[in-house]
């Protein structure tokens, strides 16, 4: 399970990618992104509900935005939409647009919750 805890004073939005061959082989990259998690302050959000070692990723990547235009992002350049997504890295589309998302080392664990804070 991969969730992610808001400690952020503001509701905020997540997305997630992984390596993922067998939804998005080929033209699809390889990684899958999904978004967006809305995230009350205070509040936890399951976005990833099975093991993560049963789909053998160490490396996770991550992108945040609250409300108030803070943002938790890195420098793994990755189309998003504005609304609700689930799509193929590789498949992109003029009507994306680019955020950075942050890798994020998950070991070996089954589960790991990843605290967004100020």
């Amino acid at each position: 399970m991969f969730a992610v805890h808001n400690a952020y004073p503001q509701q905020l939005y997540a997305a997630y990618m992984f390596y993922s061959p067998d939804a998005c082989g080929g033209e699809g990259g390889n990684w899958q992104a999904i978004g967006w998690f809305a995230i009350a302050p205070g509040a936890t959000a399951t976005l990833y509900a099975n093991d993560l070692d049963d789909v053998n990723n160490r490396f996770w990547y991550y992108f945040a935005e609250a409300v108030d235009g803070a943002v938790w992002s890195g420098d793994i350049n990755t189309y998003v939409t504005d609304a609700a997504f689930n799509i193929c890295q590789g498949l992109g589309s003029t009507a994306y647009r680019t955020v950075g998302f942050r890798e994020l080392d998950v070991g070996d664990n089954d589960s790991f919750t990843l605290t967004l804070t100020p």
